[in-house]
């Protein structure tokens, strides 16, 4: 386990994010949410503590302790004051070495995670969400939410979930502790008997679900029917890994697009003619090939023009250059947002915990900005042209709107 400390001064107050490799993208493909189960079951009970003695410790030093599954890995946040630290560290390492895994805990958190998948599917922009990256990404690792699916997890049971409680002790692991703590924090954690087995494991666990290849795509445009007068239009395409040296030319794409009331999308969808109620950007950070998508948020009598009026931006990104003043702009919104990213020391942490679970060094972001300055607007063409040609469209509306759109799609 790779342990990175971050000295703050932050008022005696401690965050601990641990980073450890393969998230959802690792749940086998008919047991979808699995990871999800993991981490949260793992909060209600590990080592000799039951959920309710768990919960009691983390209340009484009213200290945050979180897990939380993403796709490319899980992770464990701490948040608490400095004088609690040797308290409440141990509970991280016996939820990696020594998570208890009650069946009537593992069945309580089924039912809320079912509960919570209900939830997400009453939004219509998850809606559309979905249908584009089933299109994109089919069946692959990236092809599902990490919640998973209601099916999958009523199948899942105790069995199925320990031997990948097993392989977390073998999984790559970086824990990032920012703010103010003990001085012999690092000694602590790498000799206490909580962490034992941990901090001489971290090589790299064997993915069954590698990403190599995209869906086969039938098609460039997948719909979503529902009795609504609303509109959502998702233009996107799958792109490249994070740490690709082409990644920032996107970025700065994603700031010059969506970022702000200067953004394109904004001044052409809201200021210019006024067709939307929301638009933007969607592009994370990925291990692997990352989503670049457009969205916006319509009325259907507004469906079409808004859906050309996104092409328009779309293919203005690909066939003409950013003006120079423009592009100066674009760096200094790319400069903000990374500031306003890393405002707290849990941001902090848990962005180096992250780029480094993906295999970035911790300077990765210094090295990004040290090369801003020379990144030209051909670059960002070339870029565009590289990975953004022929987007896959994705609309949740209803059927008199999903049928016009799909004829003026195919046009």
């Amino acid at each position: 386990m790779n342990i990175i400390l971050d000295k703050l001064d932050s008022k005696n107050i401690m965050s601990a994010k641990l980073w450890i490799e393969d998230g959802s993208r690792h749940d086998p493909k008919d047991k979808k949410g699995i990871h999800q189960l993991l981490s949260s079951t793992m909060l209600r009970g590990c080592g000799p503590y039951n959920n309710k003695q768990i919960a009691e410790i983390v209340e009484n030093c009213g200290a945050n302790l979180n897990c939380d599954t993403y796709e490319d890995g899980l992770l464990i946040s701490l948040k608490c004051v400095e004088t609690d630290a040797y308290k409440l560290l141990p509970l991280i390492g016996w939820m990696i070495t020594k998570p208890i895994l009650q069946i009537d805990q593992l069945e309580l958190e089924k039912d809320l995670t079912i509960k919570a998948i209900k939830r997400q599917k009453e939004s219509t922009y998850q809606l559309a969400f979905d249908g584009w990256r089933k299109m994109v990404y089919g069946d692959g690792p990236y092809g599902h939410d990490p919640l998973g699916s209601i099916d999958d997890i009523n199948k899942i049971n105790k069995e199925h979930i320990l031997p990948i409680a097993s392989s977390l002790i073998h999984r790559k692991k970086n824990l990032v502790i920012s703010g103010k703590f003990p001085i012999n924090l690092k000694n602590y954690i790498e000799n206490t008997i909580e962490f034992k087995g941990i901090s001489n494991h971290n090589k790299a666990f064997k993915n069954i679900n590698k990403i190599e290849t995209l869906s086969k795509q039938r098609s460039s445009i997948c719909t979503r029917s529902l009795n609504t007068k609303q509109v959502i239009l998702l233009l996107g395409k799958a792109t490249i890994r994070y740490d690709n040296k082409s990644d920032i030319l996107l970025r700065l794409l994603s700031c010059y697009l969506g970022y702000g009331m200067s953004s394109l999308l904004f001044k052409v969808l809201r200021e210019k003619y006024g067709v939307v109620y929301e638009a933007g950007i969607y592009h994370p950070i990925r291990e692997k090939q990352t989503p670049f998508i457009m969205h916006a948020s319509t009325s259907e009598e507004k469906g079409i023009i808004t859906l050309q009026l996104l092409k328009e931006c779309w293919e203005k990104i690909i066939n003409s250059e950013i003006s120079p003043e423009e592009l100066d702009l674009v760096k200094i919104k790319y400069r903000g947002q990374m500031a306003h990213s890393l405002q707290s020391i849990s941001q902090r942490a848990e962005h180096k915990a992250h780029l480094l679970g993906i295999g970035l060094t911790k300077d990765h972001d210094k090295e990004i900005l040290q090369r801003l300055e020379s990144i030209t607007s051909k670059e960002i063409k070339d870029a565009a042209n590289r990975y953004l040609k022929n987007p896959l469209l994705s609309v949740c509306s209803n059927k008199e709107v999903i049928r016009k759109i799909f004829k003026d799609w195919k046009a």
